[in-house]
């Protein structure tokens, strides 16, 4: 193994197994594209499966939390980035909220059913963006880059940065707590995500503001 495989979140033995079941699944379903059914719940975490070879949801209490805390730091009548952290989009788009605004800018492009607020986006390309998508635009950026690398960080930290006002929350790997205070400025909180499966790597949140999540490690928005 090479030095690359540092960059990929590790899985645990229990969710390796799980993989493997996941890879029976879908060969059987080889060859389908997702297209939204009639009882699909639009909104719901998970309504979009995972794809096990770069994506991992949050559970549904941290994307809640998440959700929670983004509103709040976005203030009334705020706008949300969702910067490749769709399970959080989500979980804000079932609140049905009338005093925000959120858009999610994602490579997985199955995340186009949700119309003009998807914005396609490759971390690779950070500046890549819509014209229309004004700098400084929103009240508060989360962001989940989609590998632990320096280099995906300071990428993904260069949009986050064309898009905040001020306001940064970040989640990733502990392991990226020094790349996270050079690239943009953040601590780490107390409150630790959790996601659907279980990852080797501790994932923590950071922030650049006083937030609640550094308050409670259980998220007490969400009690």
């Amino acid at each position: 193994m090479g030095d690359d495989d540092d960059d990929i979140p590790q899985l645990s033995s229990h969710t390796l197994a799980a993989l493997q079941e996941f890879y029976i699944d879908q060969q059987q379903r080889e060859g389908t594209k997702f297209k939204p059914s009639q009882g699909f719940i639009q909104y719901s975490v998970g309504s979009i499966e995972e794809d096990w070879l770069s994506q991992f949801w949050y559970d549904d209490e941290t994307a809640l939390c998440l959700a929670n805390e983004a509103v709040l730091a976005a203030g009334r009548g705020g706008r949300i980035a969702c910067v490749s952290a769709p399970s959080v989009y989500q979980k804000l788009k079932e609140q049905d909220g009338k005093d925000f605004s959120v858009c999610i800018l994602e490579y997985d492009k199955r995340f186009s059913v949700y119309g003009e607020e998807f914005i396609f986006y490759d971390y690779n390309n950070p500046l890549n963006l819509p014209g229309n998508l004004i700098p400084h635009s929103f009240d508060i950026v989360l962001a989940d880059p989609p590998y632990l690398s320096e280099e995906c960080l300071r990428k993904t930290a260069e949009t986050i940065k064309y898009l905040t006002k001020g306001k940064i929350l970040l989640c990733t790997g502990a392991v990226m707590e020094e790349q996270a205070a050079k690239h943009l400025g953040v601590e780490m909180c107390n409150f630790t995500p959790k996601h659907t499966r279980n990852l080797a790597n501790e994932f923590r949140c950071y922030v650049n503001y006083d937030s609640g999540l550094d308050h409670d490690s259980s998220c007490s928005e969400c009690t």
